[in-house]
């Protein structure tokens, strides 16, 4: 039996009105989930609605796929801004890693530096081999990998630092920098050896490391081998004090064999 043209008139106008009140909701669902900065939430709530067979899964497991979206977000934006804030040098990662060349890389023991349980105990890494061998770009790796387990880096060539601890003591941000480098969890610090240090950069890199001893982890690079740290340094008492600092107890990678630049060139 045919349903009334009237009735099936009205059927259409409440299935019409249903709709609208159903848009009206999810419109102010998501504004207050913005609003709230659960972005991630947002943006999945939105794309369930154009999986019809989403209405089948439970309100838990709605719910789930929500939250696990929100975690998701929030874990993408800290490591975009732990990225930003370390100022990476180069964007290497663990994964980008060479351990085909022969140049003393070892992967089990770079995988344990990954890991970041050094950086958790406050300690030293040193990375030294000839220039090209990769010293950078393992460092970067290296702190990519704190980031990715919400750990803050600084990267600073050493020429660098001391250049904005000179100027900073000049215009009276140097405790404030210095407060701020004392909270990185990790400081990475490049090109160490290559040109003799002055007393007063001797002092400032000094200081720098005795705020982190037994409080944050730092990694240093150097084309310089060990034994040569100690010339390096200007006065004495202030290279016995630094390599005390840095050198005991570190963990040491030293790398070996010819420029990975000169590599690339060839293969191009």
């Amino acid at each position: 039996m045919d349903v009334p043209f009237r009735e099936r008139i009205g059927e259409s106008r409440t299935h019409e009105i249903r709709r609208r009140a159903a848009l009206s909701s999810l419109g102010s669902t998501l504004a207050q989930l913005r609003d709230l900065r659960l972005t991630g939430m947002a943006a999945a709530l939105e794309e369930q609605q154009a999986v019809p067979d989403v209405q089948e899964l439970s309100f838990e497991d709605r719910l789930g796929l929500l939250l696990e979206r929100e975690v998701t977000a929030r874990e993408d934006r800290r490591l975009t801004r732990l990225l930003r804030q370390a100022k990476l040098r180069l964007p290497a990662s663990i994964e980008d890693l060479d351990f085909r060349s022969p140049r003393g890389l070892d992967r089990s023991y770079i995988l344990r530096l990954a890991n970041c349980d050094w950086i958790h105990h406050h300690q030293v890494a040193l990375i030294i081999g000839a220039t090209g061998t990769g010293k950078t770009f393992l460092a970067c790796a290296l702190a990519q990998a704190a980031c990715r387990q919400g750990l803050s880096c600084r990267y600073f060539r050493l020429s660098r630092i001391l250049e904005e601890l000179t100027l900073a003591r000049a215009d009276g941000s140097y405790p404030k920098l210095m407060n701020r480098l004392q909270k990185t969890r990790l400081l990475v610090l490049d090109d160490f050896g290559l040109a003799p240090l002055g007393a007063s950069e001797s002092r400032d890199l000094f200081e720098v490391l005795e705020d982190r001893v037994g409080r944050q982890a730092t990694l240093v690079t150097s084309q310089l081998p060990l034994e040569h740290w100690h010339e390096t340094i200007g006065d004495d008492t202030l290279a016995d004090a630094i390599l005390d600092r840095l050198v005991h107890n570190a963990y040491k990678i030293n790398l070996k064999g010819d420029s990975m630049r000169k590599k690339k060139r060839k293969l191009t």
